[in-house]
């Protein structure tokens, strides 16, 4: 389900270097193959007789050197948006490739250089991480570092950077970490919070005053291509306040722990959903300093992305493809039509309504909840930790949605789990 292998080739080349190519630059030429998501290069050199070879390393592309590590390193990654130091992040674009050799110590009986080329694919599947968090850049105390190093240690794939009416840390984040870095801004007013999410700078002022200000700005950011999220619209202490026809993308129905005003999101989410609207509910933990119930990736938002990025990752969002979890532990639910998932519309053409729930890591005690636009259509408590399948007949029905609720004894309550967005069906 959630763990999917990435597809991926190799390729592996021999190249063999004569003394007399000594102080001269080599292409090792190789051809980059379509939806290619990223590359790792190694390589290992062989000297013929005792005298020890020392042969540099770098990049070209189809139409520029795309990095050079001299003699430093052994091995590269290069990808869109992630590389190793030394090397330009950017497109894989097909073609014609070369690895760079600088022959500068060749001994006299010569030596050879194997090169491996690992190629891995876009492939389709589910990353995990964190749309939500504040550090040193307005009122946190984590450092950019430290986020990343704790979304990598609890194996995430993205992490947003949501600091409150600036964008400083869009221009500062470390480049060399495995968590795609997703450029933000929460735009923060006395009436309300909204996330701008996947640009670098989505507005030049954050002051308002009126719904109209607050229109502006956000066509403002719509115009340089962020997606709007309304923050814990129902939250007690900062609650949006402003108009919620307002233009926006997502909502934020889970913030930090659940609480009453993730219940007040999620009842106020699901009566959309009824009404006939298609809104993407998804999570953020809104962490900001070291707390005992505050954590990063709590909670945690799971999308299906074709590859991972940015704008992978902000697509798939797009497309409905997520599911929440409290934890990136936590249990996690998958819907299926047939070949239709979590955020597609089952066209009214297919025959079969037959949704498909498959849950894992779930506990003992665990309260699963499948709910339609009509009622509450199913509830099952779980008898064993581990996995389980149900099967439901959605005829009828406009979406179907599922919930996991589960008894927490470190707060003695029952909360949320997990949730998931809906598979929807047209009728037309």
């Amino acid at each position: 389900m959630k763990h999917v292998e990435r597809l991926r080739s190799v390729t592996t080349i021999t190249k063999k270097i004569a003394h007399s190519e000594q102080s001269t630059y080599i292409e090792v030429p190789f051809e980059m193959p379509e939806h290619v998501e990223e590359i790792v290069v190694n390589y290992v050199i062989e000297s013929h007789g005792e005298q020890k070879a020392v042969i540099d390393l770098g990049l070209r592309d189809t139409g520029r050197v795309r990095g050079w590590s001299g003699g430093a390193r052994k091995a590269f990654r290069l990808g869109k948006e992630q590389s190793t130091p030394g090397y330009l992040s950017g497109d894989l674009t097909p073609g014609n490739w070369a690895v760079l050799h600088n022959a500068y110590k060749v001994p006299s009986k010569g030596c050879s250089v194997t090169i491996t080329i690992e190629f891995l694919y876009k492939t389709p599947r589910w990353l995990k991480g964190d749309l939500h968090t504040h550090s040193v850049n307005s009122d946190g105390t984590f450092t950019l570092e430290e986020n990343a190093a704790r979304m990598e240690e609890l194996g995430c794939d993205f992490i947003a950077m949501t600091d409150h009416n600036t964008v400083s840390q869009n221009m500062t984040y470390p480049r060399h970490t495995n968590v795609v870095m997703i450029p933000g801004m929460e735009f923060t007013t006395n009436f309300g919070h909204s996330n701008f999410l996947g640009v670098t700078d989505p507005i030049r002022d954050f002051r308002v005053k009126s719904q109209e200000d607050v229109n502006a700005k956000i066509a403002e950011a719509r115009a340089n291509g962020a997606k709007i999220v309304i923050n814990h619209p129902h939250c007690e202490y900062c609650p949006w306040d402003w108009d919620l026809g307002v233009d926006h993308d997502w909502v934020e129905v889970w913030n930090g722990p659940f609480t009453e005003r993730n219940v007040r999101t999620l009842n106020w989410w699901h009566s959309q959903l009824v009404s006939g609207r298609r809104l993407v509910a998804v999570g953020g933990s809104d962490t900001h300093r070291p707390d005992p119930y505050v954590k990063h990736a709590m909670p945690c938002t799971w999308v299906y992305a074709s590859e991972k990025t940015v704008d992978g990752i902000l697509s798939a969002i797009g497309l409905g493809h997520v599911v929440i979890t409290y934890a990136p532990n936590g249990p996690f639910v998958e819907l299926n039509c047939g070949s239709y998932r979590v955020g597609d519309i089952v066209p009214a053409g297919e025959r079969s309504r037959e949704v498909s729930l498959q849950a894992e890591d779930l506990k003992a005690g665990d309260k699963i909840k499948l709910f339609s636009n009509i009622r509450l259509e199913k509830e099952v408590l779980v008898s064993l930790d581990g996995g389980l399948t149900i099967h439901f007949d959605a005829q009828g029905t406009t979406f179907v949605r599922v919930e996991v609720w589960r008894h927490f004894d470190v707060v003695n309550m029952t909360l949320m789990a997990a949730l998931t967005n809906p598979i929807y069906f047209d009728s037309k």
